[in-house]
């Protein structure tokens, strides 16, 4: 019997696509107000097909080389900070809010997730999923040395809803990273493959995937239902 649940963040509960788009609008704007610079139109169609074209490492700079404005480290820094501190463009989508108001009635909630702050801080305030959760954490407050695969984390969150991990339920989507810990600390693990993922990645280790994979948010309750 499920007695806790726990989700991640970005590509599960909200698409986040959206926020790349969002966060490299917000560099192109204020590149665009720069001496020399192009428009930020221009700027955001370089940003992005630099993105599809799988450079998630170097894209600022990248996207600088092809529309030809010269920049340094920096600048790059900058932009860096402004995508990260930027208020973000995003919205719930309808069926993850009528999962966490169905979920909520039934389970504690928890939210657990990497990234940066405020970027993901920023991210929660946006969406307005803040009062669904018991207990938000987010990794980087803990050091970004644990960030998942650690399971730094998922023990904190064990504390603190005082459940034993066979009982707890881990949603996320990213076979490369999520699930590791979560398996090997017991707890019920769910997969959930949204069709505008990022990660699209599947693990070549069995150890490391989740134990169930749903493709719609919304058949999440009836699979915690039945476990």
């Amino acid at each position: 019997m499920i007695k806790a649940v726990i989700f991640d963040l970005d590509d599960t509960l909200y698409d986040e696509m959206e926020y790349c788009k969002s966060g490299f609008n917000a560099v192109a704007r204020f590149l665009a107000g720069l001496p020399d610079a192009p428009p930020a139109a221009s700027v955001f169609d370089a940003l992005w097909r630099q993105f599809n074209a799988g450079n998630r490492t170097r894209t600022f700079n990248a996207a600088l080389d092809q529309i030809g404005f010269s920049y340094d480290s920096a600048l790059v820094g900058r932009l860096v900070q402004v995508y990260r501190g930027h208020e973000p463009d995003i919205t719930l989508p309808t069926e993850s809010r009528d999962v966490l108001d169905t979920l909520a009635d039934k389970y504690p909630l928890g939210l657990l997730t990497d990234g940066f702050l405020p970027a993901q801080e920023l991210k929660v305030r946006r969406l307005r999923i803040e009062h669904y959760f018991q207990h938000i954490l987010y990794t980087e407050r803990l050091g970004r040395q644990f960030w998942k695969p650690s399971p730094a984390g998922f023990e904190k969150l064990i504390s603190l809803f005082g459940a034993d991990p066979p009982t707890m339920a881990y949603v996320a989507d990213n076979e490369k990273k999520d699930f590791i810990a979560p398996n090997r600390l017991g707890f019920v693990t769910v997969r959930i493959i949204r069709p505008k993922r990022i990660h699209t990645e599947s693990s070549t280790q069995p150890a490391d995937r989740a134990r169930h994979t749903i493709r719609r948010i919304g058949r999440l309750p009836a699979l915690l239902a039945a476990l």
